[in-house]
């Protein structure tokens, strides 16, 4: 099943986003599950949050990454949505 993780950042938080971005990444490959990933853009041009799509058999399993992300451990989020998600397109 896949899940999609809708993380915003709290304000200003730019600078643990940049500080953390090394272990996210590493995070993102070394579990393999990530199909999808990328930042969300503001209208300064600056990163503000997240949208990865995790392919995960339970929703537990979905709860258990997030948990585990280097960003979120380092509490970059002010919100994280876990959805559900069906692919259509692509």
């Amino acid at each position: 099943m896949r899940y999609a993780l809708i993380c915003l950042d709290k304000p200003n938080a730019l600078q643990t986003r940049v500080e953390n971005r090394p272990a996210h990444l590493e995070h993102i490959q070394s579990t393999g599950v990530v199909e999808q990933a990328g930042p969300f853009i503001d209208a300064a041009g600056q990163m503000c949050g997240s949208l990865i799509i995790l392919n995960v058999g339970t929703r537990a399993e979905a709860e258990a990454w997030a948990a585990a992300d280097p960003y979120g451990k380092a509490g970059l989020f002010s919100s994280v949505m876990i959805q559900e998600w069906k692919r259509v397109v692509g």
